[in-house]
């Protein structure tokens, strides 16, 4: 009976542990961090897809029909300026592309269409990276040659981002030529980041703009505060998913459970930011 009940207890021990590494500290960290990913996806996502439906209802319906003046009805920015030809058709293939690549990034960042449409995810990501050295090239030429800006020093940030477009979609790139998957996916992950830069300022200013009262913004986009917002629409992005390849790659707990509540809290804003650039910013226009 004694060596049988030792036995027992013997099996029991190595049944728990055998099931033990499932629930360690470290696996549910791990999936509270991947949950949270996922969640600060869903959030961006959502924004992306109204940011989509703006271009198309405003951009898409007057390019269409010709009435490309009717692009100044949104006041800041102006788009048609009559006599200028090349200038507008430049600034007419880079809001029309932006539906495209926002669209195209959603899909190359979607777990199961990769595993399930491999070639889709490939030829979309091409299809993403050519449309972002375009859209790139053609913003800087727009800036630098056409002066499509408010004042020089609010162009400062966004020309600085189309150079960093550039030189990231170089080396996303190279890694994938060279078959190094992962280094690829990561500098892929960088590139959507920055391509994006421009919806992560919108959100950001509309964020700031409700939860601060509009401190320190200015129509002329060229304060402390707004140049602040425009640099960190593509560097705080770029930071944060440093942080999150590194939480990923530890195998400690704190890391991983920080960086889930960062992500939660960029979640968060994102869905303020998106809320104000909705109301706002893009609905009073359609």
């Amino acid at each position: 009976m004694s060596r049988q009940f030792m036995s027992r207890q013997s099996m029991s021990r190595q049944s728990m542990s055998r099931q033990s590494p499932s629930t360690t500290p470290t696996s549910l960290s791990a999936k509270l961090l991947k949950a949270s990913g996922v969640l600060w996806f869903i959030a961006a996502a959502t924004g992306q897809l109204a940011f989509i439906a703006f271009i198309v209802l405003y951009y898409y319906t007057r390019t269409l029909s010709g009435n490309l003046s009717a692009w100044n009805d949104k006041p800041i920015i102006q788009g048609y300026t009559a006599g200028d030809d090349a200038g507008n058709f430049m600034f007419a293939v880079h809001v029309l592309l932006a539906a495209m690549i926002t669209l195209a990034g959603i899909l190359q960042l979607i777990p199961g269409l990769r595993r399930r449409a491999p070639a889709l995810h490939s030829w979309s990501g091409r299809l993403f990276m050519l449309m972002a050295v375009i859209m790139a090239a053609g913003g800087l030429w727009l800036v630098i040659v056409r002066g499509t800006y408010i004042t020089v020093i609010s162009a400062i940030p966004t020309s600085i981002n189309g150079v960093l477009i550039l030189i990231t979609a170089g080396v996303a790139l190279y890694f994938a030529v060279t078959r190094q998957i992962d280094r690829h996916r990561r500098w892929a992950m960088r590139l959507w980041l920055l391509v994006n830069g421009v919806w992560f300022f919108r959100i950001l200013i509309m964020a700031w703009a409700i939860i601060m009262q509009g401190a320190g913004l200015t129509d002329t986009l060229s304060s402390p505060v707004d140049l602040g917002i425009a640099a960190s629409s593509y560097l705080l992005p770029i930071g944060i998913l440093q942080l999150y390849l590194m939480a990923q790659d530890t195998s400690h707990m704190v890391p991983k459970i920080a960086m889930s509540v960062l992500l939660l809290v960029c979640t968060g804003i994102i869905a303020i930011g998106t809320f104000g650039a909705v109301a706002f910013m893009w609905w009073p226009y359609i």
